[in-house]
């Protein structure tokens, strides 16, 4: 039997490829940054050929260094920054403009002209969305609105979108396949997640032809294949970041959540077969498609996790490398007052404001650089205990434990800080990469490598568990004034 899984995580500032055998374990891995591209404040974008070219570069070289033979894979998952918009031409292949990403805030001000049309509840009861520029749909938009000749060449069938996921198998099939899978389709804010297809009531909304918009498909099954040095490798998994990071984590259970540490930090509860579209400022997601049914997700979302502690290293370059930040933030007794609200690109859960932005709080002259980097850390803390707060508060279930995943995750400060604050437990896996793991399972489980979701749970690794030691009410304390800091940036 062929035993071995390549699973592609393609992330926001760097791609990977990761080759795991039946036992979980990592044989191979590659990873190559890629270029930020920042043409105006709030713009982010990425060159998509690159992202392409990188991710094929990252799997052969996987493959490799896992030192096995194209015709030993069973199946490639693929697992990908979601909400980032591509759109090419299906008969150039070539994209039209650069990849609008999920963080880009050049959208904003269509955003809340649709919101003044009065169809934010139409939209959150169709999607389990709030509208905001973080979303695919206002990106498309765009593109077709400002780049000469889009909307004309779309219009006639030429101009096709995709999410990352939909570009990277367009591309490694050779143009055959134009599919996405429900995880990813479901944040795009143009797909009805009760009724699992487009929406021609949004699609009109927001004036994109039906035609440029892929398949939406299960997110176990074979899609298509990649010709690796003459073998046909089976494409059979596909899942947006988060979600695979859910699946990889084996949330399998109504009330499981986890919450991933990366450029932003993302909370996700299964909600089970249950869609129940979340108020406030949670998001109504689908958890995974499989088996010919769908789990449902309650999700918040942080926009700058990880990005903040990128952004000290390149920005302010107090840092050498982000591995340095823990270590900083564990050398002093406490944060001085200083606290660090790091909206870049506005506030996502619970506040949703698209125009606040970033701001340090609480300097005196006894504040050191190493007050800021720790304020920076905690800043992940305190927005990961917001979201499970409201997560926890929306959907009526109490979290015990939280199983966490993602880069800033190996700093044992952070996650000591997490069950601090948040007086929950916090299990770290044992394997570090979870996104891609879930990939893996998603793409293995279509081939036959795993029997189903008990064989994969009965495997799951659990790791490092932190439980509270801060004093209750201090922590209650901190939090308190976290959110006077967050008040101080809000515009609404």
């Amino acid at each position: 039997m062929k035993k071995y899984i390549a699973a592609l995580d393609e992330g926001t500032t760097s791609t990977r490829a990761i080759i795991f055998d039946r036992e979980q374990n990592i044989l191979g891995i590659s990873q190559k940054e890629f270029t930020q591209i920042f043409p105006k404040p709030g713009y982010v974008e990425h060159d998509a050929e690159e992202i392409f070219k990188a991710q094929r570069q990252v799997l052969h070289e996987a493959v490799e260094a896992a030192g096995i033979k194209a015709e030993e894979i069973a199946g490639i998952g693929i697992t990908n920054q979601r909400e980032t918009t591509v759109v090419w031409d299906k008969n150039t292949g070539k994209p039209v403009y650069n990849a609008i990403v999920w963080q880009c805030r050049r959208t904003a001000d269509f955003c809340e002209e649709i919101k003044s049309r009065g169809l934010e509840d139409t939209i959150r009861e169709k999607t389990g969305l709030k509208i905001d520029a973080y979303f695919s749909a206002s990106k498309i938009r765009w593109i077709l609105d400002n780049v000469e000749g889009a909307r004309e060449k779309a219009e006639r069938g030429d101009l096709i979108f995709g999410t990352v996921d939909t570009w990277l198998v367009w591309k490694l099939t050779g143009g055959k396949v134009h599919v996405t899978d429900y995880t990813n389709a479901s944040r795009t804010m143009l797909f009805n997640i009760r009724e699992l297809k487009w929406d021609d009531e949004l699609l009109e909304i927001f004036n994109i032809p039906k035609a440029m918009l892929p398949e939406a498909r299960s997110c176990s099954e074979v899609y298509g294949s990649y010709n690796m040095n003459g073998v046909e490798v089976p494409i059979s998994g596909m899942a947006g970041d988060q979600q695979a990071s859910l699946f990889g984590q084996a949330c399998f259970e109504r009330g499981q959540a986890k919450n991933t540490y990366g450029t932003g930090c993302f909370l996700l509860m299964n909600m089970g077969e249950e869609c129940r579209i979340a108020d406030g400022g949670l998001l109504t997601t689908i958890g995974i498609g499989l088996n010919d049914k769908v789990n449902y997700a309650m999700e918040g979302s942080v926009f700058i996790g990880g990005a903040v502690i990128q952004w000290l290293r390149d920005g302010l370059r107090i840092l050498k490398n982000s591995g340095e930040s823990g270590k900083i933030a564990s050398s002093l007794d406490d944060n001085g007052g200083v606290y660090f609200v790091p909206a870049f690109t506005g506030l996502g859960a619970p506040y949703w404001d698209m125009y606040a932005r970033g701001a340090i709080l609480g300097l005196t002259r006894g504040t050191t650089q190493e007050h800021i980097v720790r304020a920076a850390v905690e800043s992940m803390g305190f927005q990961t205990m917001e979201l499970l707060n409201s997560i926890e508060e929306e959907s009526g279930i109490r979290v015990d434990t939280m199983r966490v995943d993602g880069g800033a995750s190996k700093d044992s400060f952070l996650m000591q800080f997490q069950a601090d604050i948040s007086r929950i437990g916090i299990l770290r896996s044992a394997v570090s990469e979870t996104t891609a793991l879930g990939a893996a399972y998603l793409a293995g489980l279509a081939v036959g490598v795993w029997s189903g979701l008990d064989e994969i749970a009965a495997m799951h690794k659990a790791g490092t568990e932190f439980r509270p030691h801060m004093d209750e009410e201090k922590a209650k304390k901190l939090g308190a004034e976290w959110k006077t800091a967050v008040s101080r940036v809000l515009t609404r």
